[in-house]
């Protein structure tokens, strides 16, 4: 069975690669469509980010460091790799590098029907690749719960873990982890400069897996569900934000006609975390350099829209 074909995960290869409904009556924030006014823009994208952003328990947001590898499985193989080169499109739009052909894949994205049942058997065959144990990597058990109970087309769970940018090594203790005497231990940080206002850990997502109910995408077009799958891929989305009033992909399920791709409000979220330093030691100072960079995002796409634009 699927579950037990999963059972050593992330030791298969991936494919090659190269909220709620809108009420009629209220209108749609289109990014493109705003007229660039500092504050609005900026009011704006602080609320659609305080519905999407979902951080591990007390962390910051976290994104891939380098690159990403995507695989699918349970799908017909043109689907798959329609998928997974999609995926790794707008990964590498962000500044990653995607995946080789035949890479560990490092988000897994898995087909199936009935998908509470199979989310279920493969969390509780494999439990510690959902809940590694160490601090600040993940939303909680409750979180979990969801993740495994709710009925959705796609559900997803994401793995973080605080890391030293300076050397790119942990810098959180894991279960087990002792010195040669068997006494506990914890990763060393060495500052380079002591600061209050900044920090050298940041959080990198290190692994996600995404479950789809084939029985449930039928209304959504392939690329609309690989926009979809991309963007829960590389970012950490709250599964209950409620996008309703802004055009995003977030909404193709409530409304599949729509949202027929990516729209600007993604891509500059996408563009904006991934462009941010993410120096701040405070958590809600990090959340607002993560929104400047989005609204400079913004600017450079209006930008290049108006520069496409024909006389």
């Amino acid at each position: 069975m699927l579950v037990a074909a999963l059972a050593s995960l992330l030791m298969v290869s991936a494919p090659q690669s190269s909220g709620s409904a809108q009420d009629p009556a209220d209108p749609v924030v289109d990014l493109g469509d705003i007229v660039v006014d500092g504050r609005r823009v900026e009011d704006l994208t602080r609320e659609f980010v305080g519905q999407v952003a979902a951080p591990a328990q007390n962390r910051g947001l976290a994104r891939w460091r380098d690159g990403v590898c995507i695989g699918v499985v349970n799908l017909k193989p043109d689907m798959a790799q329609y998928i997974a080169d999609r995926v790794s499109t707008v990964a590498e739009d962000v500044g990653l590098k995607p995946g080789a052909p035949g890479c560990m894949p490092s988000v897994l994205v898995v087909a199936t029907v009935d998908a509470s049942t199979f989310t279920a058997q493969f969390v509780s065959q494999r439990p510690r690749i959902f809940r590694v144990g160490g601090s600040g990597m993940d939303l909680g058990s409750g979180a979990l719960n969801k993740f495994i109970t709710v009925d959705r087309p796609v559900r997803w769970w994401n793995i973080s873990l605080p890391i030293d940018s300076d050397t790119g090594r942990r810098a959180v203790r894991f279960p087990g982890d002792t010195d040669a005497e068997g006494n506990p231990t914890a990763p060393i940080i060495r500052r380079g400069a002591a600061s209050r206002l900044t920090t050298q850990v940041v959080d990198d997502t290190q692994r996600a897996f995404v479950i789809v109910d084939i029985d449930r995408i039928q209304d959504v077009s392939l690329e609309q569900l690989a926009d979809y799958i991309a963007f829960v891929s590389l970012a950490q989305v709250d599964p209950d934000a409620d996008t309703s009033g802004f055009a995003s992909i977030l909404n193709v399920f409530d409304d599949p006609q729509q949202t027929r791709t990516l729209t600007d409000w993604d891509k500059a979220y996408l563009k904006g975390l991934y462009d941010t330093i993410r120096t701040r030691q405070n958590f809600g100072a990090q959340r607002t350099e993560v929104i400047d960079s989005i609204v400079r995002a913004h600017r450079e796409l209006t930008a290049a829209s108006d520069n496409a634009t024909p006389e």
